[in-house]
């Protein structure tokens, strides 16, 4: 297995002058113009004295600089501590201190609604859109960021080139990432991922979906999440694919749009984007009756549905060669459909402990239903005295897996069984090929369509908070968050509140609620309940009778 650094290398140096990262209709980073971004913060890192091993954080959108910033500091081999542009500012500062962070890359606007004194230890902020100062505590380091470029003359005074370009690779078993799955605020866990890790998934993924020069990729999931950073970014640009960034989640005719100019060779996302694309193009024509009784007819159905897939696939532009899916599951009737127009799309799973991936088939190997298959970059198991019709939990172990949480030793203890498996807490079934089928989860983390984890404690922990809630529970109904939440009647009555402000009261806990969680976490209903949740002896709220 080659080191993604090395690989990275070779491809800067044979495609200096190509296209290397794209922000969609916007600023271009050639594969040489990367590189010498990538130097220049070297020249900046060591004269401040950072050090191999320091950690250093990135709140910021998606964009063309984000994966500069990434690399500048993952070649340096200090570890890049990705946070999700949508956590809150107070989880930001957070999980900033947590990580031992000792400098920020963000957006200005993230960096506006933050407070110095809540992040002691970082030395400097910059922003990620233009790399200026935000903040800086010490002048020297003010003055050395300013100076990196003529630092770099000065060590390369016959220009950098492509022969000066020197990734260190002997560093397998090396902490690369922090990654951060939840903006919690008690007991974070950073997910410890070594070069080894990401090293294992990217060259399973060039095996697995080759690709090259020449080539574009359309990044539209979170980079601050292991999936896009890996799938969308890290493997297709070491090997030599322009890599194009939409910004903020796109809207599905923004999507369109873009990859019809674009032109990728492969659609990474979640299955949301492309539930929103069939019900929004594919599902109104087969809803004419016409076409109904069309596609009822065999010969003729072929032939329908063989026109849908042609349309669709110029719509992405023509070379899309499958559709990954990944994050959550496909919704069945929509597999139905995409089976019959011969749509080559799969769905895989894995997590951020794996790196990410666990589990994923080839088109044409897909198993409807699964979730692929069995990756050959680990060991993945079920722990079931019959793995293929008893469901029991998906357990791996291999280079990709995490080493457990940083800073949290409970919890790393808690990840692993006693012969070291990763407890990924999902329950399933194998078939006798290797295939994985999500029968559950044992834990009580929900995953949102879009691939998002939300902690239901989190967001109950807001509800609790507001007036008159005693206690509440969230859970997914259909993709949405619903919020089970029971009132303190005698506190309701005492108040001596008129009967329309006891009605308005569901609304008003929502408003306030969503005004305090991120995006993803946004509750969409409250629903009453007239008694107090059933209990365990250990006086949890036994959840399993609420979903």
């Amino acid at each position: 297995m080659i080191n993604y650094l090395e690989q990275l290398q070779g491809t800067i140096k044979n495609n200096w002058g190509a296209k290397a990262l794209s922000n969609f209709q916007g600023e271009d980073f050639t594969f040489g113009e990367l590189a010498t971004t990538i130097e220049e913060f070297h020249c900046f890192f060591r004269k401040i004295g950072i050090r191999k091993g320091d950690k250093i954080a990135i709140c910021a959108s998606n964009s063309a600089r984000w994966a500069v910033t990434f690399l500048a500091i993952n070649t340096y081999e200090a570890v890049v501590v990705p946070l999700l542009s949508e956590f809150l500012p107070e989880n930001v500062s957070t999980l900033t201190t947590h990580s031992e962070s000792v400098i920020l890359f963000a957006d200005k606007a993230i960096w506006e609604k933050m407070k110095a004194e809540d992040i002691p230890g970082v030395r400097c902020v910059i922003n990620n859109a233009d790399y200026k100062i935000l903040f800086c505590r010490e002048k020297e380091v003010e003055d050395a960021y300013d100076s990196r470029k003529d630092d770099l003359a000065a060590k390369y005074p016959n220009g950098f080139g492509r022969e000066d370009v020197n990734f260190p690779t002997d560093n397998a078993k090396d902490l690369a990432v922090i990654n951060y799955t939840s903006g919690t605020t008690s007991a974070p866990k950073g997910v410890m991922l070594r070069y080894e890790s990401l090293s294992a998934s990217i060259d399973f993924a060039i095996r697995k979906i080759p690709c090259g020069p020449g080539q574009s990729i359309v990044s539209m999931l979170p980079m601050g999440h292991i999936y896009g950073m890996v799938f969308e970014f890290l493997y297709p640009l070491s090997c030599g694919v322009n890599v194009h960034y939409l910004g903020k989640a796109p809207a599905a005719s923004t999507l369109l749009k873009a990859v019809g100019q674009i032109k990728p060779y492969i659609i990474i996302t979640v299955p949301l984007v492309m539930e929103k694309i069939y019900k929004s193009s594919i599902k109104p024509v087969l809803s004419k009756l016409p076409m109904r009784i069309a596609t009822s007819i065999p010969g003729i159905s072929n032939l329908i549905y063989g026109a849908i897939r042609k349309k669709l696939m110029a719509t992405f532009g023509g070379n899309v060669c499958q559709f990954v899916m990944g994050g959550a599951a496909l919704n069945p009737d929509v597999e139905k459909v995409f089976r019959k127009i011969g749509l080559p799309y799969t769905v895989g799973y894995g997590m951020t402990e794996a790196a990410p991936l666990l589990a994923y088939s080839q088109p044409w190997n897909y198993v409807q239903g699964s979730c692929g298959m069995k990756v050959d970059s680990a060991d993945v198991r079920i722990d079931s005295p019959d793995p293929e019709h008893i469901a029991g939990e998906i357990q791996a172990k291999g280079l990709n897996i995490c080493s457990g949480y940083f800073n949290n030793p409970e919890a790393s203890a808690n990840a692993f069984t006693e012969d070291g498996y990763l407890h990924t807490g999902d329950l399933g079934t194998m078939d006798s090929k290797g295939n994985i089928t999500i029968r559950g989860r044992s834990k009580n983390m929900i995953l949102s369509a879009n691939g998002q984890n939300i902690y239901p404690e989190e967001v109950e922990a807001v509800i609790n908070a507001q007036d008159y809630v005693v206690e509440s529970v969230v859970v997914d109904r259909s993709t949405k968050l619903v919020a089970l939440v029971y009132l303190d009647k005698d506190a309701i009555a005492k108040s001596g509140m008129s009967k329309a402000a006891v009605d308005a009261l569901p609304d008003h806990i929502l408003k306030n609620v969503n005004r305090h969680v991120p995006a993803y976490s946004q509750v969409t209903k409250i629903e009453l309940v007239d008694a107090p949740f059933e209990k365990t002896p250990k006086m949890s709220i036994k959840r399993f009778l609420y979903k």
